[in-house]
């Protein structure tokens, strides 16, 4: 199979359902950010050792794909996998079992720290990006089906990579700075 298709040359691409739409659509900029996100994450995974938390981001990545097909899909009536509303909540068993593990927070902290934690802070925040376009993208009148789970596992997703990146650099050795608010 040939990777290039020359379908798009013209600006335009297809989402699940044969649908064409101009690759500015927000639906296509929602799949961007997913990718984005999901890049990031396989950044992250370069040099992480901590197989517990390998798992959870590899398990993260594939529901990233799902999200993403739901979202090419989601001008059309096709059915793809999808996230179940019970996936947010496995998140937050997670976030709360990691969190039980750090330092309680007492200033928000400044991103970075040791590699893998920057890589993950970093994640968080276009995480945050995908979230944002998603929230546009669900609230558009020809929208055929919902995308009220992705949205909840996107927030919660972000909350979760903050976490990790907190107990990454907290078992990479990696320091955490705090923003203290002060005149400058």
């Amino acid at each position: 199979m040939k990777i290039y298709t020359r379908t798009g040359d013209r600006g335009e691409t297809g989402l699940v359902g044969g649908l064409r739409v101009g690759k500015d659509h927000p639906c296509v900029a929602a799949c961007g950010d997913l990718d984005e996100t999901n890049s990031a994450i396989g950044v992250a995974l370069v040099r992480l050792e901590d197989a517990d938390v390998r798992r959870i981001l590899i398990d993260i990545q594939h529901d990233l794909f799902a999200v993403g097909a739901k979202v090419a899909s989601c001008l059309s009536n096709r059915s793809v996998p999808a996230i179940s509303a019970a996936r947010a909540g496995e998140l937050e068993l997670l976030i709360d079992r990691y969190q039980e593990r750090l330092p309680p927070l007492t200033a928000f902290i400044l991103p970075g720290g040791a590699r893998t934690g920057a890589f993950l802070h970093f994640a968080r925040a276009i995480c945050r990006r995908a979230e944002r376009q998603l929230v546009a993208v669900a609230s558009r009148p020809e929208l055929t089906q919902s995308l009220e789970h992705e949205v909840v596992y996107l927030n919660r997703l972000a909350d979760l990579l903050f976490v990790l990146a907190r107990w990454t650099n907290q078992l990479e050795g990696g320091s955490e700075t705090q923003w203290l608010p002060e005149e400058r």
